[in-house]
């Protein structure tokens, strides 16, 4: 057993983590609907998530990490239609967008990313075998649906019992349903629809309901039971507590050992949503702040906590990340392997394997800045950066940072869907810090001063050095 422990939200408590297999740990999170861009709320939960794979390599474990894309929906086919263009068209273009905002925000590809349009056959088995325990029924209208009354176990994730379900706002009225409560696990086709979301089986041509997606999917590559489920917030119901159902109901025993939810992004104490309309793309917010600086602001907070947007936070996040930055400039790390038995490193760990706190494991990076910058320590510095790279943090040059050049590999920025461009070009800056110097020469400093206030209006900051030398980065 590794010293992690993990708040459970099945077990709603904290709990030592013991993966079924001794040094393997099989994940699975629950990623995006397709049909539009990616706003900070899957930001978060992207961010999250690389961060939990990243620390548990870290700690020695053979991780699998299973990604889902759900490339097959309502939503999806009425953008589809609006648009006139096909599933696939549409599915493919916000695929590669959410790759590109993924990239930008350093999250590392999960070792499988499987698409739901890929597992119908292993949704329709696991439908099938649903109906032979007499947990699934064609209704009246032609969808098969899952009879929750007849699953013992429902409601045992979100802590809601039946009668409280039956009350609620969130259920769904079909005509179809037996009950109420009960949700869809095979939708009719309508003659409506594009001919490219209809398939065939044996209750006739249609296409998946959403939960039954990620059941099948987690199955197929991770087994019928694995060690921690994640996701959103706003997925624990209905969305995990029908997974639990599914899958549980078919096989007969525990899906999963440990279920992670991140907590919600908000605007004025509201969930960012695109049903409220109250959202951010992750597009939007790069075209104003460093993306590393976005990364960063997510790990500030606690992943089970709210994170509040605001232009202050983001603000905020920035000087903290250029402190970082400037320690490491001033004092270059060593080239040594990052040493364990530090009390620093000691300390990051303690905070990781308690729930993933990155709030404390950050503000340890911090102490350690504060000794890089006391003692002007290069061991200190290679702590620094090797600590904070458990995080994805720091692992560019400072000068590319505090120059606020693009941290996207392979092409440098994306031109034309929002990340962000310099307002000043290098070759701008540096043309005016000339001509900055010629004027103090010339012993002009009114110029020379007007030359500093007009760098900084455009938001870049000048340090004069000894030996006349100027060094400059952007605020």
């Amino acid at each position: 057993m590794s010293d992690l422990k993990i708040y459970n939200t099945l077990a709603r408590e904290k709990q030592p983590f013991s993966p079924i297999e001794p040094g393997k740990v099989r994940m699975y999170v629950c990623g995006m609907t397709v049909y539009d861009y990616c706003h900070l709320g899957h930001g978060r939960v992207m961010v999250v998530f690389d961060m939990v794979q990243r620390w548990l390599r870290q700690s020695g474990f053979d991780v699998t990490y299973v990604r889902n894309i759900t490339d097959i929906d309502d939503k999806i086919i009425k953008r589809a239609v609006e648009n006139g263009e096909t599933i696939s068209q549409l599915t493919g273009r916000f695929i590669q967008a959410m790759d590109e905002d993924a990239a930008a925000l350093g999250v590392q590809k999960p070792d499988h990313e499987p698409r739901a349009t890929a597992f119908v056959p292993q949704m329709l088995a696991l439908i099938e075998k649903l109906e032979h325990k007499g947990l699934a029924y064609q209704g009246g209208d032609g969808d098969v649906n899952y009879s929750v009354r007849d699953f013992s176990g429902y409601g045992k994730l979100s802590g809601k019992s039946l009668d409280d379900l039956r009350a609620g706002e969130r259920v769904d009225v079909n005509v179809g349903k037996r009950d109420p409560l009960d949700f869809v696990l095979w939708k009719a086709a309508k003659a409506s629809e594009p001919e490219e979301v209809k398939w065939t089986s044996r209750w006739g041509q249609g296409r998946p309901g959403w939960h039954i997606e990620c059941s099948a999917m987690a199955e197929q590559l991770l087994g019928e039971q694995f060690d921690i489920h994640g996701g959103g917030q706003d997925l624990q119901f209905p969305h995990h507590e029908n997974e639990i159902a599914q899958s549980e109901g078919a096989h007969g025993h525990q899906f999963v050992n440990y279920w992670m939810h991140n907590g919600f992004v908000r605007i004025d104490n509201e969930k960012m949503s695109k049903s409220l309309g109250n959202f951010f793309t992750i597009r939007d917010v790069l075209k104003k702040y460093d993306a590393e600086v976005v990364r960063f602001f997510i790990l500030r907070a606690h992943y089970r906590s709210p994170l509040n947007y605001a232009d202050t936070n983001l603000d905020d996040a920035k000087q903290g990340l250029t402190r970082l930055y400037t320690a490491l400039k001033e004092v270059p790390a060593d080239t040594l392997p990052l040493d364990w038995d530090d009390a620093h490193a000691q300390r990051l760990a303690a905070a990781m394997n308690d729930d993933f706190n990155t709030p404390m494991a950050i503000s340890g990076l911090f102490d350690l800045a504060n000794e890089v910058n006391k003692n002007k320590s290069a061991a200190a510095a290679r702590q620094l950066q090797h600590l904070a790279g458990t995080l994805g943090l720091l692992q560019r040059t400072p000068e590319d940072f505090l120059k606020g050049r693009s941290n996207l590999t392979a092409g440098g920025e994306i031109d034309g869907n929002g990340i962000a461009q310099a307002a000043l070009s290098e070759q701008d800056i540096l043309l005016k810090i000339q001509a900055r110097q010629a004027a103090k020469i010339a012993k002009d400093f009114s110029t020379a001063d007007q030359i500093r206030k007009d760098l900084l209006a455009d938001g870049i900051l000048l340090e004069d050095k000894p030996g006349g030398q100027t060094e400059w980065r952007r605020a």
